[in-house]
């Protein structure tokens, strides 16, 4: 693995010099989009010694390196047509997965055994755990890392981070429950078992709030085992007041606790919320 990441930042180091004739410099980068296409190798991944998210930029730098090297070309899949740099994965069926027709998976995505994609999008470099649901329209995108035996509820838009190579994707725990239409964006996190109201948004910017004291638990990132929502706090500036997007941490969860749809929707309604 040493020699093949050396290889790859000495070309990432010239990339300016290379095109899609360059047939050996593509010949070592399929070698690591193909390594992420199987999940021997990852983008990233949270070490359980620290908790702090590890980057290996040098498959990001190959992702990039493919962009240049590969040229658009005519995909035929049935009756569908694409043109694109990047074809999609293929053999699902032998790998576990389930793809609904709609769904797409580009090359260079992991998929666990398991995964069911309904008519969604999971970009280059995702990572997607087993047992994991990606619900109808959401998108993974590109070196997202979505954990085990996840939910993407319908609408769900996982961001992509793609550049510069040491930046954090958006990284989400196993046994996490996304609400549809939350938009997850710019490296943020979502902790293992935690579930995630509806329509929240967030990203490194929005502050994460524990509702029973006030405080600021965070900038982007939900703890595991929690209950949390998308809210407004007021915010006084020059030009008048506003409301200004936070998410609100309802309630924390024992850990290991699964909530079915009727408990979530009980604490909600503790909460008032609809």
């Amino acid at each position: 693995m040493t020699g093949l990441e050396g290889e790859i930042h000495e070309l990432f180091g010239r990339m300016g010099e290379l095109s899609s004739k360059n047939v050996d410099a593509y010949a070592t980068v399929k070698k690591a989009i193909d390594l992420l296409d199987c999940g021997s190798e990852r983008v990233a991944y949270v070490d359980e010694g620290t908790d702090e998210v590890v980057v290996n930029e040098w498959l990001k730098e190959a992702i990039l390196l493919l962009f240049r090297l590969q040229e658009i070309e005519t995909i035929d899949h049935g009756p569908f047509e694409y043109a694109d740099k990047i074809p999609l994965k293929r053999d699902l069926a032998s790998q576990g997965v389930r793809v609904v027709p709609g769904a797409l998976a580009r090359w260079g995505s992991f998929l666990d055994r398991g995964v069911i994609l309904m008519p969604s999008f999971v970009n280059i470099g995702a990572y997607v755990g087993e047992d994991t649901m990606v619900d109808t329209w959401a998108t993974v995108g590109s070196c997202a890392q979505i954990g085990a035996r996840v939910h993407l509820a319908g609408g769900v838009g996982i961001g992509g981070v793609l550049e510069p190579p040491n930046a954090s994707p958006v990284i989400i725990g196993d046994d996490a429950f996304i609400g549809s239409r939350c938009m997850i964006t710019q490296g943020a996190r979502v902790g293992k078992g935690t579930v995630i109201g509806e329509g929240t948004i967030l990203n490194p910017t929005i502050p994460v709030i524990d509702a029973a004291t006030g405080e600021e638990l965070s900038r982007g990132v939900v703890p595991p085992w929690c209950v949390a929502i998308g809210a407004g706090r007021n915010r006084t500036f020059s030009g008048g007041e506003f409301i200004l997007p936070c998410v609100l941490v309802l309630r924390h969860l024992r850990e290991g606790d699964r909530h079915d749809k009727a408990q979530i929707n009980e604490i909600l309604r503790d909460h008032r919320v609809s």
